[in-house]
């Protein structure tokens, strides 16, 4: 898993940071971790799956019909 160092925060955010991390009953860290999250990957982003459902809508909607091949792969044979 990567890490990270932030250097040079302000003793205002950090307490803030402490403070709101106690809040949620979590560590600092943890803390700092779920903002990050939140920050790169928000709940509200655009699946592209539910854009064009969405998009295809008010044209009577989109319908496809994909059939999924089940047949178990075979070994992969290097020789």
């Amino acid at each position: 898993m990567a890490a990270i160092v932030v250097r040079n925060i302000s003793e205002e955010t950090h307490r803030a940071l402490r403070v709101r991390a106690r809040r949620h009953g979590r560590s600092t860290e943890a803390e700092v971790r779920a903002i990050l999250d939140g920050a790169v990957r928000p709940d509200q982003r655009v699946r592209l799956g539910s854009a064009l459902a969405a998009l295809s809508k008010p044209f009577g909607g989109l319908e496809l019909e994909i059939r999924r091949d089940k047949t178990p792969a075979g070994a992969a044979d290097f020789s």
